[in-house]
């Protein structure tokens, strides 16, 4: 006799895509993500960090249950990193590498509960039963999953069809779930993503650089020596502007406006010495930082500035002009401007 399955705190470890239960557990929790900052949360940043690193490296990510809450946490957080990147190849790598963590998983998973999850996804589907050891699957919902499928096994001609059920083993069930899984989270991945606190962007801004890194291209080619402020671009000369003056400028500014410097030419201590003029200014928190971004701290990764579609959705454009139509970051802004107005290095900022 056929009955409900509960699915556990471990199963949503394992699959923590699922839609209902997942979805019920994180509302337990009631996370917020002005939160994230505090330190507890600092493990399940790290695994959501993780996720994202092992879809970029490996192109899967990795089977780690020893943790559910931390597992079933981490993967939302994930979604939403990289949902904030806005990075089509990206999201499509990430949404891929998940689904086939949850394909690897399936192959060895008892019947009843492959029956929840396909349910999960409103399949028609019929456990193996009376000495059938095949599984049966709707034809609609076999098609649907099949469309991109080029394999001569996956043509409908090619399987057992009777009373519109296709009969299929349990790692061809696993396969078909794996799209389905796929394409659930490249629509999760759709969500858009509010201002994050700074902790989280120090977390995306090394992952883009990975992403970068890993697909063999540089987000930037070699930059002239020197630092000319009349070619900065109007958001880096407006967070300029502000600092020099004394004024607050966010977390987020704060970093556009080191990393863009950072990679121009000037030196660290330059940078410190920029900031001493804020209101809130640490000489020991701001060189930190600053180091962090130079990749002399932490990861010792060298940031680069965020994409300007990233600093208008942070607020940080106060006006686009004719050249920022043209490029898509800030140090391709410097550069493109450098070369039009075919300058000499003025006189670098001390």
């Amino acid at each position: 006799m056929e009955g409900k399955w509960v699915l556990t705190k471990h199963d949503l470890a394992k699959y923590p895509f699922i839609k209902t239960k997942a979805s019920d557990y994180m509302k337990s929790l009631d996370l917020q993500i002005e939160e994230l900052s505090r330190p507890e949360f600092g493990p399940t940043l790290d695994r959501a960090e993780e996720r994202i690193k092992e879809a970029i490296n490996e192109r899967k990510v990795s089977e780690q249950l020893h943790k559910p809450d931390i597992e079933i946490s981490s993967f939302p957080i994930a979604v939403m990193l990289v949902a904030s990147m806005a990075d089509a190849q990206l999201k499509k790598i990430y949404a891929l590498a998940e689904a086939k963590r949850a394909s690897e998983l399936l192959k060895d998973e008892s019947k009843e509960k492959i029956i929840e999850i396909a349910k999960n996804f409103n399949w028609k589907i019929k456990p193996p039963g009376n000495g059938e050891p095949l599984f049966r699957l709707h034809f609609t919902d076999f098609l649907r999953n099949t469309t991109f499928f080029h394999e001569k096994k996956w043509k409908l001609v090619n399987r057992v069809l009777l009373n519109g059920e296709v009969h299929m083993a349990q790692h061809d069930v696993a396969r078909l779930l794996e799209e389905e899984v796929r394409k659930h989270i490249e629509e999760r991945l759709e969500i858009k993503v509010g201002s994050l606190p700074q902790n989280l962007m120090s977390r995306i801004e090394r992952l883009k650089q990975l992403s970068f890194m890993k697909r063999g291209k540089a987000p930037i080619e070699e930059l002239p020596k020197g630092v000319i402020i009349t070619a900065f671009p109007p958001c880096i000369k407006a967070l300029y502007d502000a600092t020099t003056s004394g004024g607050r400028v966010s977390h987020i500014g704060r970093f556009a406006l080191s990393s863009f410097l950072l990679n121009i030419g000037m030196s660290v201590e330059e940078v410190v010495d920029l900031f001493r003029s804020s209101p809130d200014f640490n000489e020991r928190l701001a060189r930190y930082q600053v180091e962090h971004i130079a990749g002399r701290k932490g990861s010792r990764t060298k940031y680069i500035p965020p994409r300007c579609s990233t600093l208008r959705t942070h607020g940080v454009c106060p006006a686009m002009d004719d050249t920022c139509r043209k490029v898509r970051h800030p140090l391709a802004y410097y550069r493109k401007k450098l070369r039009s107005m075919k300058a000499t290095p003025l006189k670098e900022q001390t």
